[in-house]
């Protein structure tokens, strides 16, 4: 079966995430376009053998970007980031279908929340709730603790994380609490540890 990669971007025009798919083939042999459905925005993808160009409409801060990657990175793996110079966000993606299309939901939610005039409490709600719920288990098990000794430790929510401070020796631990990344690497703890002073 042939390989096929995807492509994703925001677009500018209507704010709607746009995916195409291209078989690794067509990709190696001619230009490619992948064009919004609203028809104002489209992306254009060149190649030379090996190195691909591609022109992006970025729906975060309404320009369009210019992009050269190696052909192994457009053609294998799993698959890259093009970022905004302007925001410094991740602005389009490449690679795997399922891939693209996970990060393509994220990205989606990210320029909905920074086009809101209504600010959030937290950068994520969801992924706030999440990690507040996963430590609650991990504090549950009697998972936290600091290098010095000491079981009694603080809690205080930022906007996107969570600060562990040990009441014995002032030690921090920051866990990040903003997107699914961050979600995955608590998931994977059985304990936490603070690093004392």
């Amino acid at each position: 079966m042939e390989e096929i990669r995807s492509f994703g971007y925001i677009c500018p025009q209507c704010g709607r995430a746009v995916v195409g798919s291209r078989s690794v083939f067509a990709l190696s042999a001619a230009a490619a376009r992948i064009e919004c459905e609203c028809g104002k925005a489209e992306l254009d993808i060149e190649t030379d053998g090996t190195r691909f160009r591609l022109q992006v409409p970025c729906g975060l801060c309404g320009d369009t970007h210019t992009a050269e990657c190696s052909a192994e990175a457009v053609l294998r793996g799993r698959g890259v980031g093009l970022g905004c110079p302007k925001t410094g966000q991740i602005c389009c993606y490449v690679g795997e279908p399922e891939q693209v299309r996970r990060r393509m939901e994220e990205l989606a939610l990210r320029a909905e929340k920074e086009k809101s005039d209504e600010p959030e409490a937290f950068t994520d709600n969801v992924i706030m709730y999440e990690v507040l719920s996963e430590l609650k288990e991990i504090a549950g098990r009697d998972g936290i603790a600091c290098t010095c000794g000491s079981r009694e430790y603080g809690i205080r929510v930022r906007r996107d994380a969570v600060d562990l401070t040990c009441r014995r020796c002032g030690g921090k631990l920051r866990l990040p609490a903003a997107t699914d990344e961050d979600l995955d690497s608590l998931c994977c703890q059985m304990t936490l540890t603070i690093r004392g002073r």
